[in-house]
């Protein structure tokens, strides 16, 4: 430690701490632009000049490491008009458009030219122009000509993003910052570069113009399109989300949110919404009031029940929903009798599922990891700030390997990987199951045949046998897979011999908490066998939420009744269903989100519930009643998160899984894989406008190719091929991916084109169309 003396204050700081550390231990605030504590460090802007005793000029506290007895003066005579001089010379080419400027009321500029600013410039001089530029949807480059060089976008590009999209061409009064030879901002993780932006120059497209921050209300919220659980505040005006910008909370997300947790505010307020009661009569859908359609939907419960049995009842349910919805829909179906519930929407395969899968430690101890397998993830997409954590870790030292179909590129130096049709990744994960046992002289698990282990293999046993602190991860595709409970148990088996934590990364904003409240049992396979006479659906839409749509469509056609609670109205929705109750979004009701580390965060409404929709824990609550269920008899969400989770839920949480392995053999053709599309996961996501024109949302219309089969049909990038899969065929623009492992096609789930195909995995035929 080296202790320093500050504004004649002492302070202890780390050797090799700057100026600008030592200010923030003691809460001294040093004006600076350039400066952020998650970045490197530039010392461009100067605004941070502060005077140290002996030195001949003052210095830049971001980039002055501290010495020991050095003397600091923040605020000196000498410090303050350092200051003061690079504030008129920041303010030499500054537009003064401040009243039509978005970043107007959270301007870092503004409020320092307040302090350290003159009432008037010496300079007469015309002031530079910057042309803007179009990036894409989400971020405006209109003002440029308002940026002062701080590169800090530049940087976050680089360190946290993993991909430099944005950099400083030019010198001196030249200089400006812009994308490479024309092209889009295209990171999921881009909308950052707003928050950062120390003035007007990078704004919210999207938000642009639509309000001033001092209109705005706003509340602590929770984003559930992942399973995160990352922090956010939610702006509203006139009872409508207008912005959802980041919250600081460093165990969890840190300062960052990706751009569908910025930018799905933007389906909240779709034209899709529902705020009526509707039931199909005659094949036409008829609005109606709450008393009518609850006593409808109660009566074709009981009569169902009655005349069918409890089992042909169930019900299916988004992992968007909250803990009181999930607790109550479970308590629902149980009451009625039947075991037919469900959330895990697109995993086929649950035989000795864990249950309750989740992280298997805190999310903050990603950062300090130093081996990682990763075991079928589209983990960039999937789970955007998790991979910035552990990007930004194996600058520390993490090793990061990955067992996958290949394609996706994470941004992130891997040690070892290997890229397999899903149909061998059995015998790839067994691989490396046999290196390890072989290390540690133990048994493999009954099931695994390995003739031989493949280098990369042996790669990454060594590596996890060498970590200190390590964890196998089990990704999106593993979880869908056909041999989802194949796959765990190798992964828990590598685990423990290596000393590894076991995790899952769940899929959906509350997938830990429907395990916690007992809303899975059944599986998806079973609620959609054909059997179910009536089948409740909330948050769902059949054919973007479920494994097999044509499966799915079939299933729900064969039921007596389909109940829906939805916000939204979708043309398969109104096709299967025959009552829809309109229900409030997260944004409009008290609701309990559990993230993949096991935290429970309640989130309070932004905004009131619109026109004549119903929070969900208050519909299912109504239900219970009409059909004469003990325990329902709640007055506040409260009541039923008390009821759902216990005080000690933690001790619920549990990554063991009792499965046996089962051999796989290999396709002898070419097979799918899906990932689900990041900007297709949920009702909200589906209706944002500015996602849906991203480059990653129109990748979720195009079929994925590698490299071999690319030449083999002769495609040019964009070129149509027919995919057919079941003896259903749907034409597709061809992309280029040449990291695609050999015999395999990406086709995305939870779009209107895979709709018209068969399950996420299996046999396919592309021909050029």
């Amino acid at each position: 430690m080296v202790e320093i003396e500050l504004d004649g204050k002492a302070v202890e700081v780390p050797q090799g701490s700057m100026v600008m550390h030592a200010a923030n231990k003691i809460g001294t605030y040093i004006p600076h632009f350039c400066y952020h504590k998650k970045l490197s460090i530039a010392a461009n802007c100067r605004m941070c000049l502060v005077e140290v005793e002996k030195a001949p000029k003052p210095l830049p506290a971001c980039a002055t490491p501290v010495t020991q007895g050095m003397k600091v003066f923040t605020h000196s005579a000498k410090a303050v008009e350092a200051q003061r001089s690079v504030m008129e010379f920041l303010l030499i080419n500054h537009p003064l458009d401040c009243p039509i400027c978005d970043q107007g009321g959270e301007c870092q500029l503004q409020d320092l030219a307040v302090g350290y600013g003159k009432s008037n410039s010496r300079y007469e001089e015309e002031k530079r122009v910057v042309f803007h530029k179009n990036v894409g949807p989400l971020i405006s480059m209109q003002e440029m000509s308002r940026c002062i060089h701080c590169t800090r976008c530049v940087r976050f590009g680089q360190e946290v993003a993993g991909v430099m999209e944005l950099g400083m061409v030019n010198r001196g009064e030249h200089s400006e910052i812009t994308t490479f030879a024309g092209q889009t901002i295209d990171s999921e993780l881009s909308g950052n570069m707003i928050d950062i932006c120390p003035v007007g120059a990078l704004t919210s497209k999207p938000f642009r113009y639509a309000a001033r921050t001092w209109e705005l209300g706003r509340k602590r919220s929770v984003s559930p399109h992942d399973s995160l659980g990352t922090n956010t505040t939610i702006q509203t005006k006139a009872n409508k989300v207008m912005r959802v910008v980041a919250l600081e909370n460093e165990a969890i997300n840190e300062c960052w949110i990706s751009d569908r947790d910025r930018f799905a505010y933007e389906g909240l307020n779709s034209a899709d919404r529902l705020t009526t009661p509707m039931v199909k009569q005659g094949g036409q859908w008829l609005e109606t009031d709450w008393e009518s359609a609850m006593d409808y939907v109660a009566r074709s419960l009981k009569t169902i029940s009655a005349e069918s049995g409890p089992e042909a009842i169930a019900a299916l349910a988004h992992p968007i929903s909250s803990s009181e919805e999930l607790h109550l829909l479970q308590k629902v179906i149980r009451g009625l009798g039947s075991s037919q519930v469900e959330t895990r929407l697109r995993q086929t395969d649950t035989q000795g599922a864990a249950s309750a899968p989740w992280l298997g430690m805190p999310i903050s101890k990603l950062s300090e990891l130093d081996r990682v397998l990763v075991i079928g993830s589209f983990l960039r997409k999937d789970q955007p700030l998790i991979a910035a954590r552990l990007r930004t870790a194996t600058k520390r030292g993490l090793q990061v390997a990955r067992i996958d179909a290949g394609g996706d590129d994470w941004l992130i130096n891997t040690a070892a990987n290997i890229s397999v049709a899903p149909s061998l990744w059995i015998n790839a994960l067994g691989e490396v199951a046999s290196a390890v046992a072989k290390a540690k002289s133990v048994a493999l698990p009954a099931g695994i045949s390995v003739s031989s282990i493949s280098p990369a293999a042996q790669a990454i046993a060594d590596s996890l046998i060498s970590g200190t602190t390590s964890a196998v991860l089990i990704g999106s595709a593993a979880q869908f897979h056909p041999a989802a409970s194949s796959l765990n148990a190798l992964a828990q088996f590598i685990a423990a011999q290596t000393g590894a934590t076991l995790g899952f990364l769940p899929v959906g904003g509350n997938a830990v908490g429907a395990s916690l409240v007992n809303a899975n049992g059944a599986g998806v396979q079973s609620v959609l066998s054909g059997e179910r006479r009536a089948v409740i659906l909330m948050n769902i839409e059949p054919d973007a939420d479920l494994p097999n749509p044509q499966q799915a469509r079939a299933a729900l056609a064969k039921a007596n009744t389909v109940i829906a609670l939805s916000a939204y109205q979708s043309p398969d929705l109104l096709e299967v269903a025959d009552v829809i109750l309109p229900i409030a979004a997260y944004t409009e009701t008290v609701s309990t989100y559990v993230n993949a580390e096991g935290r429970a965060q309640t989130i309070q409404p932004a905004v009131k519930p619109l026109g004549d929709s119903r929070p969900a824990w208050k519909v299912l609550r109504v239900l219970g009643g009409l059909l004469n269920l003990d325990g329902f008899l709640f007055n506040m969400p409260e009541e039923v998160l008390g009821e759902a989770l216990p005080e000690d839920y933690c001790k619920l949480l549990n990554n063991h899984v009792s499965a046996s392995v089962q051999a796989s053999a290999a396709s002898s053709g070419l097979e799918r894989v899906s990932d689900v599309n990041i900007y297709s996961g949920d009702q909200i996501i589906r209706r944002a406008p500015a996602l849906q024109l991203t480059r990653d949302a129109k990748r979720g219309n195009q079929v994925g190719i590698g490299q071999q089969l690319f030449n083999e049909l002769g495609l040019k990038e964009g070129d149509a091929v027919r995919v057919t899969q079941d003896g259903l065929s749907v034409d597709l623009p061809a992309s280029l991916e040449s990291s695609l492992a050999n015999g395999v096609i990406r086709v995305s789930a939870a779009t209107l084109a895979s709709a018209k195909l068969g399950s996420m995995f299996g046999p396919v035929t592309v021909s050029k169309a």
